[in-house]
């Protein structure tokens, strides 16, 4: 899912090519960002454009030879005055007038040459990773090695116009790993290789070989001296497509400030995205007087604040954060607490008089990717979690504009997973101190996925385990929400340590939290007649959660339901589709009540006689502790529902596990009627959870 979608497309034709163009935002001004090389297109961008058009109007384009805009046969059409001309032409076609522009690779050498020949169309330039036609260049990326006659291709040997001819998806695959030099770089390598793959070897040779066509001005250091306009750059020292040197040159040329990424490749932008939009905020803040962030408000004296984070995957989550907080206000009666949330948690929080910080409004929908990630009773979770990514950091800066606002005395994110991941990347981003909460530390290969993603969940792993371990200190608190015996007996991958070894170390144990102990629900016929229950019946609530996903596995039991009410005429169901499934769309069978949402659904849970559920833990654990008899469908290829909430489960003897690719109508239906006939007796679950957290919490306020 795109974090944000432009508010105009367009095509602006020049010489007969077309070159696609988006436009996003409406602010008064305006950046435009040149795309690289034509091995990408304008995705290049994504970590950017949501973000940066919160405030500006930013419009990108996909260079001739990728993307949505032509390839052109000509080598000639591939020069460096062709490319700046198309900058020119979408740069009209956008009214952009005077604007900042930001270059990656290619796109700054194309910004610094209209900065000094155009310099009333630029306001400032950001040249990140830049090419240039002064200093020391790579000697594998001269016209010579490209041409050179060959018999063995390696490495940078790839480098050749025959090999792309033949080879090209190879030369991709290398040339972009070499792009992003950095350690745990896979998600980034797997875009720009899909963006590569959109263009051919062919194409790409043209460009080269359109490098040996001079320039109709004059490209030597003197154009550099020309360009008056501010200049910021970010350059890795690691950058092996253009040397770090080369920056140097630039930028004292043009008196450009210039920032050293440590370590980092070609493309910090989409390696280390949080980073580079702060440093590219604050340059226009400095230089421009352009704010990118509000001013941040002064401290003050008062009652203590904090800003709330609760995953929108699941509404369980929402309401042991809610239960959480209204312990902490048993301590701090007068404590504040804003919600950085999404819907469907806002509307619990709305419903139970919480703040929602104005911010929320802003946040790209994860329940909306993960739905659109889903298939039937399927969800690779682990997959779409990477492919979540520009969402990601859409909202961690949200998050971060949120904390530079506001002074917080506290952060507490309940599986924030961008912040968490970029406070840890970027330690001096940090606002305020932060406390982690999680349910399982770990992501976990499935069968399907092969050998590819044991490798993936490694990699994973390791850099969540390297974050932890080089700065202990961005946690203040990092607390499991269960016990250690609920850390599944596994590794975190090859040559990594044992999960049951290794979170101890790191994490405080809260015991299991929940919104509300059903031990304070009080009696259970008395709690049936509050909720309108009739003596006599039998009563199965089906519930998926917050999240579309569940849609199929609710069509499945309603086919069940005649035939268990055909031998339980006293059965009464009722659905809970969730906010975001549309009720008309299951056509329930005469007698099966359907709702959309219901604020105090684990009392309707403790009540019941029966639940049919997802595998997600919140829910099952509510079962768990309520003693109601469940039926569990664990989502195919859902890791953390496979894993680690079925090892916790099974070790409160709770729940009836059943796969949902084998289970047909009839076979659920003799699962119903069993459940409901021998009840199962789980483990008790502890009470006082949430208290404990919010202890944890209030010593650090």
């Amino acid at each position: 899912m795109r974090a944000k979608l432009p508010v105009v497309e367009g095509i602006v034709e020049r010489n007969g090519v077309k070159l696609h163009y988006e436009i996003y935002g409406s602010g008064s001004e305006t950046i435009v960002f040149v795309p690289p090389w034509s091995i990408v297109h304008s995705r290049v961008y994504k970590a950017q454009l949501p973000w940066f058009s919160e405030r500006f109007r930013c419009v990108t384009y996909d260079s001739r030879g990728n993307g949505r805009s032509d390839r052109p046969d000509e080598v000639a059409a591939y020069t460096l005055d062709n490319y700046v001309a198309d900058a020119l032409a979408v740069m009209d076609a956008a009214r952009a007038g005077t604007a900042i522009l930001v270059g990656l690779s290619l796109g700054g050498m194309i910004a610094s040459v209209i900065a000094a020949y155009h310099a009333e169309r630029v306001k400032a330039a950001i040249l990140v990773g830049t090419s240039a036609s002064v200093g020391p260049a790579y000697p594998y990326m001269t016209p010579d090695h490209f041409q050179a006659k060959r018999t063995e291709f390696k490495d940078w040997d790839k480098y050749n116009n025959a090999y792309w001819l033949s080879n090209y998806q190879d030369f991709a695959a290398y040339f972009v790993g070499s792009i992003f030099s950095e350690p745990h770089s896979t998600k980034q390598i797997e875009d720009a290789v899909g963006w590569a793959s959109e263009t051919t070897g062919s194409i790409l040779a043209r460009t080269v070989n359109a490098r040996t066509i001079p320039p109709a001005f004059d490209a030597s250091e003197a154009m550099y001296r020309k360009i008056s306009c501010p200049v910021l750059m970010i350059h890795g020292n690691d950058d092996q497509i253009q040397p770090h040197a080369r920056a140097q040159i630039v930028a004292d040329l043009t008196g450009g400030e210039l920032t050293t990424i440590e370590g980092g490749g070609h493309n910090p932008l989409g390696r280390f995205p949080a980073k580079c939009n702060t440093l590219i905020s604050e340059f226009l803040q400095r230089r421009l007087g352009l704010a990118a962030r509000p001013e941040r408000t002064p401290a003050r004296p008062g009652p203590k604040r904090v800003l709330y984070l609760s995953s929108p995957i699941g509404l369980g989550h929402a309401r042991r954060d809610i239960a959480i907080t209204r312990e902490l206000r048993n301590v701090f009666p007068d404590l504040q607490v804003h919600w950085l949330a999404q819907d469907p948690v806002t509307r619990l929080l709305e419903a139970g008089g919480e703040t929602v910080h104005p911010l929320s409004g802003r946040l790209a929908s994860e329940t909306r990717h993960i739905e659109m990630e889903s298939g039937e009773h399927e969800l690779h979770a682990f997959q779409a979690i990477r492919r979540m990514d520009e969402v990601l950091i859409a909202n961690f800066m949200t998050f971060q504009d949120a904390v530079e606002e506001l002074r917080y005395d506290l952060v507490i994110a309940d599986e924030a997973w961008d912040i968490d991941h970029y406070w840890h990347e970027h330690p001096e981003l940090k606002r305020a101190p932060l406390v982690w909460f999680t349910d399982f530390v770990g992501f976990v290969p499935m069968p399907s996925g092969g050998e590819h993603e044991a490798f993936l969940t490694t990699d994973y792993n390791a850099e969540m385990i390297e974050h932890v371990e080089r700065h202990p200190g961005v946690r203040d608190r990092a607390i499991f929400v269960g016990n250690p015996d609920d850390v599944i007996s596994r590794s975190f991958g090859r040559d990594l340590p044992e999960m049951p070894d290794w979170v101890p170390k790191h994490f405080e144990f809260a015991g299991y939290i929940l919104g509300e102990h059903p031990q304070t629900f009080g009696p259970r016929a008395e709690l049936r007649r509050r909720l309108g229950y009739r003596d006599g019946e039998r009563v199965c609530i089906v519930t998926v959660g917050g999240s579309g996903v569940g849609a199929s596995l609710i069509r499945r039991v309603l086919e069940s339901y005649p035939l268990v009410r055909s031998r339980m005429p006293e059965l009464r169901m009722i659905v809970i589709a969730g906010p975001r499934i549309d009720p008309a769309t299951l056509n329930a069978p005469a007698g099966v009540e359907v709702r959309s949402f219901v604020a105090d659904l684990d009392r309707h849970l403790a009540a019941c006689d029966l639940a049919i559920v997802q595998g997600g833990l919140t829910t099952c654990m509510e079962l768990t502790a309520a003693g109601t008899p469940f039926i569990y469908f664990p989502l195919q290829n859902h890791f953390e529902q496979n894993y680690h909430v079925a090892y916790r489960l099974d070790r409160y003897s709770a729940g009836r596990r059943m796969n949902y690719a084998d289970s047909t109508p009839e076979m659920i239906a003799e699962a119903t009627i069993r459940a409901l006939t021998e009840p199962t007796i789980s483990k008790p679950v502890e009470s006082g959870g949430a208290a404990r957290a919010a202890h944890m919490l209030a010593e650090l306020l």
